[in-house]
């Protein structure tokens, strides 16, 4: 692994991050969606092709390296089953991806991130970013 690339953290540590790494490490798990809201509240660039990092797990470890394929904004009401199947979740239809992601979205510690008091709408700018599994 290299320690020199910038981190990649999926979701909290604990179970949910754990599943997410090992779909990504099985190849099942080749997209990501965000906030743009996120990116915006933390002051942080939005990801671009070819960008590469080091995905950590819980323990802080790097785990695995993933390199941007794609980037596209969109709003929430306009994610494509595609992508929805290609994040390696389980979702077998849009409104199972977007349940799932509005729960998170809305999770206690997640408004803590985003503050502000952010309410997600079907206009919601979404960062849909697709990646390779390159180490």
């Amino acid at each position: 692994m290299d320690a020199q690339l910038p981190v990649i953290e999926f979701a909290f540590p604990g179970p949910l991050r754990d599943r997410l790494i090992s779909a990504i490490r099985s190849g099942h798990k080749t997209a990501t969606s965000s906030l743009l809201h996120e990116y915006e509240a933390g002051n942080e660039p939005l990801p671009a092709v070819g960008d590469r990092g080091g995905v950590i797990n819980s323990n802080g470890e790097q785990v695995a390296i993933i390199e941007t394929t794609a980037v596209r904004i969109v709003p929430l009401q306009n994610v494509p089953l595609e992508h929805a199947l290609a994040e390696g979740e389980g979702y077998e239809t849009v409104a199972e991806w977007r349940a799932g992601h509005t729960e998170f979205w809305s999770s206690e510690a997640m408004q803590a991130e985003l503050g502000d008091g952010f309410k997600i709408t079907d206009a919601s700018l979404i960062v849909l970013e697709q990646f390779r599994l390159a180490g």
